[in-house]
């Protein structure tokens, strides 16, 4: 039976990446996509999970959960590396939805009908699962499990010093996730930094005979040209793909369980994930923790499931 799934996501061109990546893999049953601000306004994101849907066209369509507006302005965004549109500048035209339920009703009806079936995915800010949480505490007993892109754990950040950009833009919803008692994993950028993407592997990705690679190829060059200009980097890391690879392979991570809390006032600190790595640690293990992994295995998962998405939508 196919697992069911729900992909929390600020999409982002790696978010576009994962969402090919996980709605033709007939092992999981993406029930829904949900949108939250981050790389991207509310309004935008919500926009970009409608786009890349409507261009992939999967043979069965999720629930499309629509972000909110958060009640503090995020103090930064991902333009710069991911487009105007967070989507390279493709300015993909999508049709109007009437009706639009929130990403939070969403999942809370999702949980409700399918208690400890769920994975959630979150590939960005956990504004939505605070927002879940907050209304009803008990749904995190409800989970099946939460896997979580983001944080850092033995490297530096990747918005600040110590902070990867989604838990930096809402480290108090980051912080409820962290200490909520849902069964947990955390894929932080210490194993998706190990797998960098140059210009070379673009020829590897599906070509423009299929949706997918139409999709990819429309969004994928504006990446490579962001990183190189931005950040002097040949290479882009596709952190979110790289959370599908470890839902989709959790063999190929290893793992640790740790405590873990994420600061949320602190100067030069704010939005830090930090964890108890003393060699008698006092904090109780609250997740488990992807620490390692064989960057070449994941990239070829990645690679290979992009490959069969292609499959199922040649023209």
């Amino acid at each position: 039976m196919a697992r069911k799934v729900i992909l929390d996501v600020d999409p982002g061109i790696d978010g576009a990446v994962a969402l090919a990546m996980a709605l033709f893999d007939p092992r999981l049953d993406v029930v829904a996509v949900t949108a939250v601000g981050g790389n991207v306004s509310a309004s935008q994101a919500t926009r970009n999970v409608q786009a890349i849907i409507e261009q992939l066209d999967p043979p069965r369509w999720p629930r499309i959960g629509a972000a909110s507006e958060p009640e503090r302005a995020p103090i930064t965004d991902r333009r710069d590396l991911h487009g105007p549109d967070g989507l390279g500048g493709a300015n993909f035209v999508t049709a109007e939805l009437h009706h639009r339920h929130s990403s939070e009703k969403v999942l809370t009806d999702e949980l409700r009908s399918s208690p400890d079936q769920v994975t959630i995915l979150t590939l960005g800010p956990l504004t939505n699962i605070a927002a879940v949480l907050r209304r009803d505490p008990g749904l995190a007993g409800q989970i099946g499990h939460l896997m979580m892109s983001g944080g850092a754990v033995r490297v530096s950040g990747d918005v600040t010093p110590t902070a990867e950009f989604g838990i930096f833009c809402d480290p108090m919803s980051a912080r409820m996730a962290f200490r909520s008692r849902a069964t947990k994993t955390l894929v932080p950028l210490d194993v998706t930094q190990q797998v960098a993407f140059t210009y070379g592997h673009l020829d590897q990705f599906p070509d423009e005979s299929s949706r997918v690679g139409r999709l990819l190829r429309k969004v994928l060059p504006f990446a490579f040209r962001a990183h190189h200009q931005r950040l002097g980097l040949e290479h882009i890391f596709l952190p979110d793909a790289v959370t599908v690879a470890a839902l989709q392979h959790p063999e190929l991570f290893q793992v640790q369980s740790l405590g873990g809390d994420v600061e949320t006032t602190g100067e030069l600190t704010a939005g830090s994930t930090v964890f108890d790595r003393r060699v008698s640690p006092e904090w109780r293990g609250n997740m488990e923790v992807a620490l390692e992994i064989d960057p070449t295995s994941i990239m070829d998962v990645v690679l290979r499931s992009l490959a069969e998405a292609a499959k199922q939508t040649r023209d």
